[in-house]
């Protein structure tokens, strides 16, 4: 008597079987990796932009300005360092620059909110990203950062323009 082991007869309905498994681990594997590409693209972006604000805040706490004034060289500075996110007119509305007390917290604003001792905070607001796949139900996401640090006195005495 002969025996096959593990041998069984093809049925003819179980042609396509092996085709709807493929899909059934495929498709799941795709959404799997589609995901990973987002979460890194995500989480990079995050850093990208907390190094741009942190860059931003060490140039504006020195006193440094440029022709158009501190704020824009502030912003030129952080579009600078956000390597290609924040770049042209568009990304120079995510950019904010604010002055508080560092007694009260309270906004300082005016010719004299860059004074020495005054904390200077700089951050980007609402940074849209629109994700590769969109595996749930929103596809875009929204980044902020924010830095903060304490004036320095000016080197010459002399507060650079706003």
């Amino acid at each position: 008597m002969e025996t096959h082991c593990c041998v069984f007869p093809r049925r003819k309905g179980a042609a396509g079987s092996a085709a709807l498994e493929a899909a059934f681990v495929f498709l799941p594997l795709i959404a799997i990796l589609f995901a990973l590409m987002d979460f890194s693209v995500a989480i990079f972006i995050k850093n990208t932009l907390y190094h741009a604000v942190r860059e931003g805040v060490r140039f504006g706490v020195t006193q440094q300005t440029g022709p158009s004034g501190q704020d824009a060289a502030i912003k030129s500075v952080v579009q600078t360092n956000a390597m290609g996110f924040l770049n042209g007119a568009a990304g120079l509305a995510y950019i904010s620059i604010n002055y508080y007390d560092s007694r009260t917290g309270a906004l300082v604003a005016g010719a004299m909110s860059n004074s020495a001792g005054n904390i200077c905070v700089v951050s980007v607001t609402n940074f849209p990203w629109t994700y590769f796949a969109p595996v749930w139900r929103t596809s875009q996401g929204n980044f902020s950062a924010t830095s903060s640090d304490a004036m320095e006195a000016p080197p010459n005495g002399v507060l650079p323009t706003r």
